[in-house]
């Protein structure tokens, strides 16, 4: 069963400003929480294009470390990007990201279209475990990126 999680954040900022910094793979461990021991393993790129690799290593469950790759499949310079898991736990991980300017800066956008392995297990991992996780971590994200580019300090890189 493929799964679908969406989120939206208004951002306070301009849509060139958001896309740095969601464009530089270097601000994922920012924003994953402490207890995913997330680390980029690859060597840093200067901008984000289509084909490019990135791991990570990370303990999504028991602090098992996972190694996890993927790959920019579509990259639309400021307005876009989807990264699709190449290695990793998932069976499927798709994730969008969109940045749509409006007239309070830009709206931040994310699908992820995701599956688990192992069949009937999976989607009973999903309903106990992974679900939550997952929408755990997107609220981590959520709160960081609100103190990075809403709270009344960061106006400056608002419209």
């Amino acid at each position: 069963m493929i799964y679908v999680l969406h989120r939206e954040q208004q951002l306070y900022c301009d849509r060139e400003t958001a896309w740095r910094f969601f464009s530089d793979p270097g601000n994922l461990p920012d924003i994953t929480p402490d207890d995913m021991g997330f680390t980029i393993i690859s060597e840093p790129q200067s901008e984000m294009f289509e084909g490019m690799l990135i791991d990570y290593k990370v303990s999504p469950l028991l602090g098992i470390k996972l190694h996890w790759q993927t790959e920019i499949t579509q990259v639309n310079e400021g307005h876009s990007f989807t990264d699709f898991q190449k290695k990793g736990p998932y069976a499927i991980w798709n994730h969008f990201h969109e940045f749509i300017p409006n007239e309070k800066g830009v709206l931040a956008r994310d699908t992820v279209q995701y599956k688990l392995p192992f069949g009937i297990l999976g989607r009973w991992m999903h309903r106990l475990v992974v679900k939550r996780k997952l929408n755990r971590i997107f609220d981590y994200r959520q709160q960081i990126l609100e103190d990075r580019f809403n709270k009344k300090s960061s106006k400056n890189t608002a419209l």
